[in-house]
Formats: C-alpha cells, structure tokens, sequence
C-alpha cells in the first residue's frame, strides 16, 4: 500500500534506437510533479545492441528471446540498484515486436525477475492491457507529458516530440483539468525518426548513428523519395495511431542507390517530413513544439524540422525538462498512476474505447 501524497519512483527505459538504459527518478502522486530527481544512463555494448538486434521482430516464446530478455533483465537490475531512495520502479522492458491490430506487442524483460533482485514493487507491462482492450498500446508517454506542461506553467497548447527509433507526438492543452479530459491531449506516432538513418549509418560507416547531423548536413535530399514516402498508408490514418519500428524498412531500400550524405539527408528529411504531416491533425496550432530523445541533438534535423512547421522548435531543456530522461520519467510516473489506480491511456492517446489503468505489479518473494 503507497503512502499518501508524493512517493520517489524510479522509471527506467529502453528505447527502439538501442542504444542503452535510461533511469530517472521522480517525485510524484500520480498527477501533480512534486520534483525531479536524479538519474543514470547505461550505454550498451556493441555486443549487447547485436544482441537486442537479433531479438527485434520476435514474439513471446519465439527461439532466441530468452537471451534478449535475460540481458534486458541484467542490465537494468544494474542500473536500478544504484537507486535505493525508490519507493516504487516503474520498468518498461525492450520493445521487440508492435503489432496491436494483430498479434499485439511485445516488451522483452520480466517485472517479476526485476522485484525479487531489487526487492521492490515493480510496475510493468504497461501496455498489453490497453492492447486488449482495442488500443495501439502507444504512444503511453502523454499523460505525463500533460503533467510536465502543467509542472513547467505552460497554459496554451504545445506539442511534446520525442524523437528515438520512432517518432511520436503529444498535442497538450494544459488549460484542462487533467489529461482525461476530452480536448486536454491528442497522441500518435509520427513515423519513423532516428532508427532508419542509425541502420544506414551502422551499415555503411560501422557507427550508432549521425553525430549531430554532421553528415547528413552534406548531402542533398532526394525529394522523389520523400513524395513516395508520403503516399504510405499510415499518413491516411487518423490518430490515435502506432507503428513498430521496422514499418517503414522500405525506406532503406529507396535510399540504397545514394551516396552516403544524401541518404542521410534524405533519411533525416523524412522522419522531419513525417511530423509536418502529423501536425495537420493537431485540434489547434501549438505555440512551440518541444523536442525531447536523441533527435533534438542533431542539428540537421531540427533545422528541417524548423522549416517545415508553422511554429517555434526547441528542445524541452528550453522550459526546464530534461531530453534525456523525458522516458524514463514518464514510466516513473505511470508506475504511480497504477499503484494509485488511475489511467494510464485513453481514447485520445492510444485509441482505446475507454480510459484505462495498463501495468502490472510484481512484488517481491510473492512475484505477484
């Protein structure tokens, strides 16, 4: 049983670029941001991203999960043990598979194992509830991000674009009462964001990625390519809506005939192209849009991004958030939100009929 008022729960993430383990702590009732704590990040090894590489696209009880999950296990045991102030983890796992129309998703790494190591609660699974019951399961982020909006003293509306492996956008209008509220978010996978110019990067030069955009700021886009990246059936979609990370893996093969530069560039101009579209379904014209993940820090990227939407871009460290940990944070605080009972997603998030409580809770010696 939580204690009244604000506990310290500490979220960790693992996100579709692969590059490591985030781990934030939050003080926090559920609704209201008391304060943020501090946090860590673990980068993974070459070895262990091959590892989690091997392991995309698999399905519970697929040959070679088990390994995918023992190390996703491991490392954040590693992580989260550094933090004892916890009162509570919020743990997301590795997103493997994303198929909510159809076999439904698949975060690899168990809650359970994570309770009886650190001998904790542990929130998990945030996600397959919400896909039973007819939602895309994601994006699970944006009743936080109401929250953080409410917490930095916005009052008109913004937009929250986190930008990993996949891009995805929160619509905030923080003048509402709370995040349930009709008309208070709209929620929806953009595209695909850094994960195809990591691919090509990790293939063509053997590096994680575009280091601020260096190369990609060299090369021309092609813009035949984007058109025809455009006509995908996703951008027909009306939000709330959700992609796996490989949806898009045809883009790989458009840009295969171009240099280095320009498919970096062309690469980059899409995953900018796709919020711009995205955008036209916003209920009213944000007054910035603020961009947390690994997307803000390339240059090139935000530049496009600047000249295709009608309003300022920045990265949330502009209204005091940090980029970084935005993830982490948030399933810290979800992880409140289910031990206190609340929602954790609803029609206007994940397109679910009706707001709902996702994640389990695993405590320790009982695993339950």
């Amino acid at each position: 049983m939580l204690k009244r008022g604000p506990v310290w729960a500490v979220g960790a993430m693992s996100g579709t670029s692969l590059d490591g383990v985030d781990a934030a702590l939050l003080h926090t009732d559920g609704e209201v941001i008391a304060e943020f704590g501090r946090h860590a990040y673990r980068p993974y090894s070459g070895a262990e991203r091959a590892c989690l590489r091997a392991g995309l696209g698999l399905w519970q009880g697929d040959p070679g999960v088990e390994p995918v999950a023992e190390l996703i296990e491991t490392v954040h045991a590693e992580v989260l043990a550094d933090f004892p102030e916890a009162d509570m983890i919020g743990f997301h796992g590795q997103t493997l598979a994303h198929d909510p129309a159809g076999r439904g998703t698949h975060q690899a790494g168990s809650g359970a194992v994570l309770a009886e190591v650190l001998g904790r609660p542990v929130v998990w699974d945030f996600r397959s509830a919400d896909v039973r019951m007819g939602g895309q399961g994601a994006p699970l982020a944006p009743y936080f991000h109401f929250a953080a909006a409410k917490w930095a003293g916005l009052r008109a509306p913004v937009a929250f674009l986190n930008l990993g492996g996949v891009g995805n956008v929160t619509w905030v209008d923080p003048s509402q009462p709370g995040p349930e509220v009709p008309g208070a978010v709209l929620a929806f996978d953009t595209g695909p964001a850094n994960a195809p110019v990591n691919d090509l990067i990790r293939a063509r030069r053997g590096l994680p990625f575009d280091e601020g955009g260096a190369l990609a700021a060299k090369g021309r886009v092609d813009e035949s390519i984007i058109a025809g990246f455009l006509t995908h059936p996703y951008f027909y979609k009306i939000p709330p809506k959700s992609l796996d990370r490989n949806d898009f893996h045809t883009l790989l093969a458009a840009v295969a005939p171009l240099s280095d530069a320009d498919a970096a560039a062309t690469l980059t101009a899409a995953a900018a192209a796709a919020v711009a579209r995205g955008a036209e379904h916003f209920p009213h014209a944000p007054i910035a849009v603020y961009v947390t993940g690994g997307g803000r820090l390339n240059e090139t990227l935000m530049s496009m991004l600047s000249a295709r939407l009608a309003c300022p871009v920045a990265p949330v460290e502009d209204i005091g958030l940090n980029g970084d940990m935005l993830e982490a944070q948030a399933f810290a605080y979800l992880a409140v939100r289910v031990a206190r009972g609340l929602s954790t997603s609803g029609p206007s998030t994940t397109g679910v009929a009706a707001q709902v409580g996702g994640g389990q809770i695993s405590r320790p010696n009982t695993g339950r």
